[in-house]
């Protein structure tokens, strides 16, 4: 359908991937922090809470394992090991990027 004239930068493709992982543990943790307005109170410790929790971790884990690792490991598997540690390395930047964002925020209030 559309055709890009060129491929996007490794910068622009790990800024992407870093604001896929933010995205997703914000909605996370407005889930989480929104839990007993969605969910309603729990009036006694349940069985389930924690079976939700570590399937949550483990997916959670599986997504932004994907997102940071995914494509720079099929960038290395193709021998583009340079541009792999580079684009590694650019998403990492941008997620502490993200980090220092939030913790200014939360400084501010």
């Amino acid at each position: 359908m559309f055709k890009f004239s060129r491929q996007p930068s490794i910068s622009f493709v790990s800024f992407l991937n870093a604001a896929g992982v933010f995205a997703y543990v914000s909605a996370v943790s407005w889930l989480l922090f929104s839990a007993g307005h969605i969910f309603g109170n729990v009036p006694e410790p349940n069985f389930l809470i924690p079976i939700y929790f570590l399937l949550l971790f483990v997916i959670s884990a599986s997504i932004t394992g994907f997102l940071v690792l995914g494509k720079p490991i099929l960038m290395y598997w193709d021998g583009q090991k340079k541009e792999a540690l580079k684009m590694l390395f650019c998403t990492l930047a941008w997620l502490v990027l993200f980090l220092f964002l939030v913790v200014i925020a939360l400084l501010v209030q």
